[in-house]
């Protein structure tokens, strides 16, 4: 079951916004973070979904950034 939560509208105002910047969820445990955020990424065709209190956080330990042009960012990881 699902509930309708006050973080739907915000996270789709943020994607509306022309000035968002990458977002971090942050928050106690087992309050439907993650249950949003999958749920809000249904409206995308992409996403990409990082939980940085897992593996996930070593690909950036070693990453170096680089700026391809107009917003692109990619990284790369140094072995």
């Amino acid at each position: 079951m699902n509930y309708k939560r006050t973080i739907e509208e915000k996270l789709k105002a943020w994607s509306q916004s022309s000035f968002r910047k990458p977002l971090v969820l942050r928050g106690a445990r087992q309050v439907g973070k993650t249950t949003a955020v999958k749920l809000f990424a249904r409206n995308f065709h992409q996403f990409v979904f990082l939980n940085l209190e897992t593996e996930d956080a070593k690909m950036f330990e070693s990453a170096t950034f680089v700026v391809l042009g107009k917003g692109e960012k990619r990284f790369q990881c140094r072995s």
